[in-house]
């Protein structure tokens, strides 16, 4: 680097989800995250140039993030992370979030003035019908059933994955709402 840069500006990302019941309030998780650096940094220079590739366009879900043994042992794999290609184990379903504005999916930037860091909050929201083909009750006792997930992570339009959880499988069914919100903190300090 030159000489010139008199600042030097030390970016720090980090990122928190929260899985709940929106009617009844109950939070299925809340934890941190992990950031595919890599990606996110090549994301977040696509966006200052105003290329549509680093937008944030979709939510992943998938089943393959943990195996649980006959006797309920769970491993956890790790996050995917360092890969340029990465994706989720096994992704099952994808919500589009961008151009799907509504009450229960949208986006928020939130800054609080004076302060080196902004918040963009994705609230994604998965309906009683949805997915498609889910079973009728949360029920289930087979953590691989297709809609039992235990990763997610945020994608660009050309699918790169930006962020990447693993945690406890969660059943998404006929008779349950699930609400996303996943923040990301972008600290530039």
């Amino acid at each position: 680097m030159s000489e010139d840069f008199k600042d030097k500006i030390l970016p720090k990302m980090t990122g928190h989800v929260l899985i709940r019941d929106p009617e009844s309030g109950q939070v299925l998780l809340d934890k941190r995250n992990a950031i595919h650096y890599e990606n996110m940094s090549l994301a977040i220079g696509y966006s200052l140039i105003n290329n549509a590739q680093g937008f944030i366009y979709s939510m992943a879900f998938g089943n393959g993030g943990s195996a649980v043994s006959g006797t309920g042992a769970i491993t956890y794999f790790p996050t995917n992370t360092t890969d340029p290609k990465a994706d989720l184990y096994d992704p099952t379903y994808e919500k589009v979030i961008a151009g799907n504005i509504s009450a229960t999916n949208f986006f928020e930037v939130k800054h609080l003035l004076g302060t080196p860091y902004t918040d963009i909050v994705t609230t994604c929201t998965l309906d009683y019908n949805e997915p498609s083909g889910q079973k009728a009750f949360d029920t289930s006792t087979n953590s691989d059933d297709t809609f039992v997930f235990d990763e997610l992570g945020l994608k660009t339009s050309e699918g790169m994955l930006l962020t990447h959880v693993i945690f406890n499988p969660i059943q998404k069914s006929l008779n349950r709402l699930i609400e996303v919100v996943y923040t990301l903190r972008i600290q530039m300090a």
